[in-house]
């Protein structure tokens, strides 16, 4: 199944993409959020779709996240070994974890804003992974049953903020609209291996990114067995599996940053594609 949020920012309603088509479900969920995957929300929902003749939605809705907002983003930084070797980090031996603010969660094709003060603001194609089930001390055998799905992740950063201005990296991570998720959350038994999907990024155009997620250091399975041994993941919470090689930081001997009315199209194989229109704060 391929889950949606559409409306207005602030106000997206659940629903269901189907054959080319969106539905909405709102008379039967109140949303996607922690309670509807705690309480068997996915089986419930694909019940609905097999039974029920539900309404459908104009063509042209505004999507939002297809996640509301969660307790937390969990991210994992250089999880690509050309990554690691084109920003001059070695190859980690066990996960780089950070989190990003869920405040900066948006919609796929909502602009993306410039922070005040923003220089060297960044792009990064990611894997999402949601957690369909509290997760404390898993192990890695019994992780992948804990995933309710998967959706594409543009991880936007601000590379002076989060390099330059002491402190973690966290700074350059959580702005507005720095975490673009959907169109999609896709449910798992779409994506039976999240481990073999082709992954690209396009700015203006121009390809900047592309790779598959068999080239991860830490596969899914090995994040959430990690990170559930230091935090509690609940229901809704979202995994970015981290970014392949090709960020404008990398690129050398001069780094390329977005700029007002740049175009940003990314995606990945099953999981759709998003587009972001770079604009300035207000």
């Amino acid at each position: 199944m391929r889950l949606i949020r559409w409306g207005k920012s602030g106000e997206e309603k659940p629903g269901i993409y189907l054959n080319g088509n969106c539905y909405d479900v709102s008379a039967h969920f109140s949303d996607f959020n922690e309670a509807f995957f705690a309480e068997g929300g996915i089986n419930q929902l694909a019940s609905l779709i097999e039974n029920t003749s539900l309404p459908l939605l104009q063509k042209d809705i505004r999507y939002g996240a297809p996640v509301a907002r969660p307790s937390k983003i969990v991210c994992i930084g250089l999880n690509y070994a050309r990554h690691a070797a084109e920003t001059g980090a070695p190859v980690p031996t066990e996960p780089i974890i950070f989190l990003k603010a869920t405040t900066a969660i948006s919609g796929p094709y909502d602009p993306i804003v410039l922070p005040r003060n923003s220089t060297k603001t960044d792009w990064e194609v990611e894997l999402a992974v949601v957690i369909g089930k509290k997760a404390s001390y898993v192990s890695k055998e019994d992780a992948l049953s804990y995933v309710a799905g998967y959706c594409l992740h543009n991880d936007v950063s601000e590379r002076a903020f989060q390099l330059e201005r002491g402190g973690t990296w966290d700074k350059g991570k959580g702005c507005d609209s720095f975490a673009p998720l959907g169109p999609w959350l896709v449910t798992t038994d779409e994506i039976p291996d999240p481990h073999h999907l082709k992954l690209w990024l396009l700015v203006n155009g121009k390809l900047m990114q592309e790779s598959n997620t068999d080239d991860l250091i830490f596969d899914v399975p090995t994040l959430i067995a990690y990170t559930s041994q230091f935090m509690t993941l609940l229901p809704g919470d979202i995994i970015s599996t981290g970014t392949p090689a090709g960020v404008g930081m990398g690129i050398q001997p001069h780094p390329v940053y977005l700029q007002a009315g740049d175009v940003v199209e990314l995606g990945i194989e099953g999981l759709g594609c998003s587009q972001q229109t770079v604009i300035h704060a207000q």
